[in-house]
């Protein structure tokens, strides 16, 4: 299993899903052998932890400004800056090692540019030096290109220029990550079918969703005393999607709330914050917490939770979390698709427009009886359909017998 960042803790969207993959497919009897960069020398001290899941853990630390300077080169290349920036020959080295010292069966790549680390090995099926066999399934979570895509609509040049190139470079490499593979997965059917209908090949990309930790993520049994009514939003703050979801929510929905509904906070709970979100704790009501050990009791504190994304698809792991620990949760449509939970009923589902969106969290939030309601039917909707082992479950079969119709690498001096 190779992966573009240390799976552990489980405490932001890659690495969530990642996590509980290697923790199911140890659970399913697999002999896992963990490659994985570390861009934050913190991550290096997870080596024991993943150690009682893994046969073998190769971690390799990677400066995350160097890896910057090194990817501007890649589009000369022909290759993404993505597939330059999470690409380390020392972890090649790692990976070599494993694959030629182990009897390997299935190798399973997290997100897309960790193909790099195949196409640039000798010793994989492959390759066209190689006549190993063994199953090659590549997760690439979402389609990375349809997001930098977004990015681009959304900014100004020069990084308009930047963010569309890179968008196009990703979208050729990700055309051949599906010739590459036996099989592609994604998070979600809504997923899946955009990479379907771009690169026309149906049989190999298949859907493998998340879950949620239902245990972990409960509901709270204390009753929270009297302060002023909580919004709160959890995520990575270091992701271009969440920076727009709370910098928006901030700017234009929570000022049109507290004019009707005076002193309601804005709780931004997360690591990664730089200046744009913490400069948002000028403004009225806002407060922006920095890394937390442990997110659930800013949610359990919340009289709602939102998920503003206007930028990006896929599953979005703070809706579910928010919806396990039995909080009302307004999302917008780019949040709920691929959610397969009924809206009205288990969460609200509001266009990103300010007054619309600021106008149905005022109702929520002055209906403490909706907002219940809500609560309860959310938990049941992901007890019903989100535990990971079953989610994982397509995953399992793809390792044990995808198409073995795969194209060669090209060779890579």
């Amino acid at each position: 299993m190779i992966v573009h960042r240390v799976p552990y803790p489980p405490d932001k969207g890659d690495k969530i899903r990642s996590y509980n993959q290697l923790r199911f497919l140890t659970e399913q009897g697999w002999r896992v052998h963990l490659c994985a960069l570390a861009d934050d020398p913190v991550d290096l001290g997870h080596v024991e932890e993943l150690g009682r899941l893994c046969a073998t853990v190769a971690i390799e630390p990677i400066n995350p400004l160097f890896q910057k300077i090194r990817s501007l080169s890649a589009p000369l290349r022909g290759l993404p800056m993505s597939a330059r920036f999470f690409y380390s020959s020392d972890l090649q080295k790692k990976v070599d090692q494993i694959l030629s010292h182990h009897p390997v069966s299935a190798v399973l790549c997290f997100c897309g540019p960790i193909a790099e680390y195949l196409r640039r090995s000798s010793c994989t099926p492959l390759s066209q030096a190689s006549d190993r066999q063994m199953t090659c399934v590549m997760d690439l979570v979402d389609v990375d290109s349809d997001k930098w895509e977004q990015y681009a609509q959304r900014h100004a040049v020069p990084l308009k220029w930047v963010f569309r190139l890179e968008g196009w470079l990703l979208r050729r490499y990700e055309q051949q990550i599906t010739h590459w593979f036996d099989a592609v997965a994604l998070v979600s059917e809504a997923e899946a079918d955009v990479f379907r209908n771009r690169t026309g090949l149906l049989h190999k990309i298949h859907a493998v969703g998340n879950g949620v930790d239902l245990a972990y993520f409960h509901p709270s049994v204390e009753t929270t005393g009297q302060r002023n009514l909580r919004i709160s939003f959890c995520g990575a703050m270091g992701y271009l999607p969440n920076i727009d979801a709370v910098c928006w929510f901030a700017r234009e929905v929570l000022p049109r709330i507290r004019e009707t509904l005076g002193d309601v906070e804005f709780w931004i709970v997360g690591g990664g914050a730089g200046e744009e979100v913490r400069v948002l704790e000028t403004y009225p009501g806002v407060r922006v917490t920095g890394r937390v050990a442990d997110v659930r009791p800013f949610v359990w504190e919340s009289d709602l939770s939102v998920a503003p994304i206007r930028i990006a698809r896929g599953i979005q792991n703070k809706v579910l979390e928010a919806m396990a620990m039995g909080i009302a949760t307004l999302v917008t449509p780019q949040a709920f698709e691929g959610l397969e939970v009924e809206a009205g009923r288990d969460l609200l589902v509001v266009p990103a427009e300010p007054e619309l969106f600021a106008a149905k969290a005022i109702e929520m939030l002055r209906e403490l009886g909706w907002r219940h309601d809500m609560a309860l039917h959310a938990r049941r909707a992901v007890e019903e359909k989100y535990s990971w082992s079953a989610r994982l479950q397509a995953l399992d079969e793809l390792l044990r017998g995808a198409s073995a119709d795969s194209a060669p690498f090209p060779v890579v001096e």
